[in-house]
């Protein structure tokens, strides 16, 4: 979908006590902490085997063994609560971190700056992780903010940053490996711009142009070249850290389970009606 490497780079930091906090699209950062496939083939189909039980779908995930908490689709609706549990670690002397995604068009909202400002006069351990792909829902950077860069808030803030390919997993992974270990050992907060791209349209499975004045096929084309798989795959070739042909045997592979774990999901049963009042809320015992 364009946007993988953002996630698999920052995951390959954390550990399952840190606490994550997805927002519009998060199967990516679901995945990338616990490859849960068939728990989010499941809760994508309502099913009671889901990692929401059923009850959130697609943008209401939740995987608490690895440390994904939770994502909502409300814009920026977690990112205070990323900085809460932060705060919540350093208040118990831990060394976890509370980590936020939040896109450009997030940065826009009022309780992101408001967060920024917080984390910073608290110093939580939070890392923010700007999601830069450049469009908000359909409309282009260019016709919401004076520059395309979203670091300049971090600035503002006064909080360290980093601003990296989004493409590239290597350079994410190195940008955010330094970022999570001064927050580990108690600098406060840092923020991470990662400049990516989606290649599908805001609500569609489609590779199409309709997600914005701005957005044209030849645009298109040329981030499709910088597909941060293809990249992967290319870079792991040319370094001779793999052949062509293991990585079709893994392809493969991935492909046969992944039609697997579908399947099965397909077949598990959807909630009880008598859930319905009884996972309103979780209550720990």
């Amino acid at each position: 979908a364009g946007q993988e490497a953002i996630a698999v780079g920052i995951s390959a930091n954390l550990r399952n006590s840190d606490r994550v906090f997805g927002a519009h699209r998060s199967h990516s950062h679901v995945l990338a902490l616990d490859p849960c496939i068939y728990e989010l083939f499941a809760e994508v189909l309502g099913k009671d085997t889901g990692l929401s039980k059923g009850m959130g779908g697609s943008m209401h995930l939740t995987n608490i063994k690895s440390g994904f908490i939770g994502s909502v689709p409300i814009v920026a609706g977690t990112v205070p609560l990323a900085v809460g549990a932060s705060f919540d670690s350093k208040y118990r002397n831990k060394d976890d971190i509370g980590v936020a995604y939040i896109g450009d068009g997030a940065m826009e909202e009022g309780i992101v700056q408001e967060s920024l400002n917080l984390a910073k006069v608290l110093r939580t351990p939070t890392l923010f992780v700007v999601e830069n792909n450049l469009f908000s829902s359909h409309m282009h950077i260019s016709l919401r903010q004076p520059s395309s860069a979203t670091a300049r808030f971090a600035i503002a803030n006064e909080i360290d940053f980093e601003i990296c390919d989004g493409n590239d997993v290597a350079k994410v992974y190195e940008k955010s490996k330094h970022l999570i270990n001064d927050i580990r050992n108690g600098s406060g907060p840092k923020v991470i711009e990662a400049i990516t791209y989606r290649h599908y349209g805001h609500v569609d499975f489609r590779k199409d142009i309709d997600v914005g004045v701005n957005r044209s096929q030849e645009d298109l084309e040329n981030w499709l070249l910088r597909d941060p798989i293809k990249r992967l795959k290319e870079t792991l070739i040319e370094n001779n850290y793999i052949s062509l042909d293991e990585i079709s045997s893994y392809d493969e592979e991935l492909s046969k389970e992944i039609n697997e774990l579908w399947e099965k999901a397909m077949n598990d049963p959807y909630p009880n009606s008598d859930t319905l009042l009884s996972r309103v809320y979780y209550k720990d015992d």
